[in-house]
């Protein structure tokens, strides 16, 4: 990126409840375009088949954890399902967005809206939502790794976070996974181009009136 055009970053929040497809719509996103960033979570839970410390999670302690907050580390955290903590280190993604770095956080509604409050000029929101109930509770026991008790826990839970859909800038029903991805890519592609993130227009639009027409 040009020193003349340096932008400010974004931090893009993708919430839905387990079962819906964010995780896939945010790597999807991430893993095409350069510029944006996954924010790495910690937490307290145990990690599921496949996952690796320091590439899905940061796996910790409860007193790691405890500790962090303790000293008012976290952008955001949150308790999941009454079965564990996850959260979102602050120095970090700060860095990232004042260096022009987008960063996309795949998180539930409590941690959207804490991101939210601490950064509302740079925070994005998108919710995604099923097609069906019953399409939901298919992906959900689909899914490896996953006990009867904590599948039944996320069904239970599944209802409030739907009620607050309307915290969120945009919403995307994912009925088809190609159709959502392109919504939520043409989402990122125009908060990037919103003017508040882009301070190089204005010295850029002053030079184009300054610049003299053919024959002045």
């Amino acid at each position: 990126m040009s020193s003349e055009r340096e932008r400010r970053g974004l931090m893009l929040v993708l919430s839905s409840p387990s079962g819906v497809g964010k995780t896939s719509l945010s790597r999807r996103l991430v893993a095409d375009h350069p510029d944006l960033d996954l924010s790495i979570s910690l937490t307290t839970r145990a990690p599921r088949p496949g996952e690796r410390h320091g590439r899905e999670y940061f796996f910790v302690s409860d007193a790691e954890f405890t500790a962090k907050i303790e000293a008012g580390a976290f952008l955001e955290w949150a308790e999941v399902h009454r079965h564990h903590r996850s959260g979102t280190l602050k120095a970090t993604v700060m860095a990232s967005v004042a260096a022009g770095r987008d960063v996309m956080f795949d998180v539930d509604w409590q941690g959207a809206r804490a991101i939210a409050a601490a950064a509302p000029e740079d925070t994005v929101r998108v919710f995604v939502l099923p097609p069906t109930m019953a399409e939901m509770v298919r992906r959900i026991h689909a899914r490896a790794g996953d006990s009867d008790e904590m599948i039944r826990r996320r069904l239970e839970t599944a209802r409030e976070e739907f009620t607050k859909w309307d915290e969120y800038d945009y919403v995307i029903v994912n009925d088809d996974f190609d159709h959502a991805y392109a919504e939520l890519a043409h989402i990122y592609h125009a908060e990037r181009s919103r003017r508040t993130r882009n301070p190089w227009l204005g010295p850029f639009v002053d030079g184009l009136i300054r610049e003299p027409l053919e024959g002045e």
